[in-house]
């Protein structure tokens, strides 16, 4: 993030809530930030900055905060919007990828052939943890026979680890580190 103050503003709207969804599990809320107009614009045009001369196609947003900024990010960019969702979520024809949670685990899936193989797609969450969803997520994608461009979160919580779980050769962008 190049304008330190701007970081400072978004990162004060971010609320941490201890013990959710379990106990020992530190959840931030990024509601207030996305309530205020002026801070979410200026923020999705911060998060939309890498990328916007990578010829992006298609948007794939991570369930359930990642539709949120995925949608409004593929929106800024000019590109199509990709929802990865938990089961139970999406009719026909799935593929699906399992990942390992800092307090469980989950699936993802996506409808296969919802992207024409070779779509250039950045993938977008809100957190990146321990990195278990988006890993799963790249790799959704990829047997999907999208090409991968990269990946944003609005936060990076670096004590984690979860950038080591990341494909190296793809970068990821993170807006805020915490």
């Amino acid at each position: 993030m190049d304008d330190p103050t701007l970081a400072s503003d978004w990162a004060s709207r971010i609320v941490d809530v201890p013990d959710f969804p379990t106990p020992g599990v530190l959840f931030r809320d990024i509601m207030p930030l996305l309530a205020d107009a002026h801070a979410f614009a200026a923020m999705l045009a911060a998060l939309a900055a890498p990328w916007r001369e990578a010829g992006i196609e298609a948007v794939a947003g991570a369930e359930s905060r990642g539709f949120i900024l995925g949608a409004a990010l593929a929106r800024e960019l000019g590109a199509g919007f990709v929802p990865l969702r938990k089961p139970g979520k999406l009719p026909g024809r799935l593929l699906e990828e399992a990942y390992a949670l800092e307090y469980g685990s989950d699936r993802l899936q996506l409808q296969a052939g919802c992207l024409p193989a070779g779509t250039r797609v950045l993938l977008v969450d809100d957190v990146l943890a321990t990195g278990g969803t988006l890993a799963a997520a790249a790799r959704l994608l990829q047997r999907q026979g999208a090409q991968l461009v990269g990946a944003a979160v609005l936060i990076e919580l670096a004590e984690l680890r979860g950038r080591e779980r990341w494909p190296g050769a793809i970068p990821l962008h993170a807006l805020l580190l915490r």
